[in-house]
């Protein structure tokens, strides 16, 4: 059962700006220390940065909230399996939000797919739940 879909579209260029702009101040207002590791040992930080900025505005959409009612910029934390494939760790007013969508007895999923293409980032977030309890064919 799907819960909420968001997406995101951002050009790379607006975050240089920003970070030319406010440089520190935005980025720890917005990113997470994990975020902020991962953009430093980038080629292009700013690419890096761009892509969790719209990760983040695409979960915001998909929880049914934007930035509002508890829902927090780095409440979200854009993350990497070992494979590469990258996912969505909530926290805060976002993990409480998700828990308030999940309906009894399911558990909540979020998937997250990352793209990006010359000056722009895109983001699809996917939330979803699935009935609660023992893998098939465990029953």
């Amino acid at each position: 059962m799907i819960i909420g879909i968001g997406t995101d579209l951002l050009d790379v260029r607006r975050i240089e700006r920003t970070l030319a702009r406010f440089g520190d101040r935005f980025v720890e207002r917005i990113f997470t220390e994990t975020e902020r590791r991962r953009a430093a040992r980038r080629f292009k930080p700013a690419a890096s940065f761009a892509q969790c900025y719209a990760a983040k505005e695409a979960c915001s959409k998909a929880l049914g909230t934007g930035f509002r009612e508890g829902v927090f910029w780095r409440d979200m934390r854009v993350e990497n399996l070992p494979s590469g494939k990258p996912y969505l760790t909530l926290t805060g007013g976002a993990r409480r939000r998700l828990e308030s969508l999940t309906p009894s007895g399911m558990v909540a999923h979020v998937d997250l797919s990352l793209t990006d293409e010359a000056w722009l980032a895109q983001a699809v977030v996917v939330i979803s739940a699935t009935p609660a309890g023992p893998p098939l064919g465990r029953r």
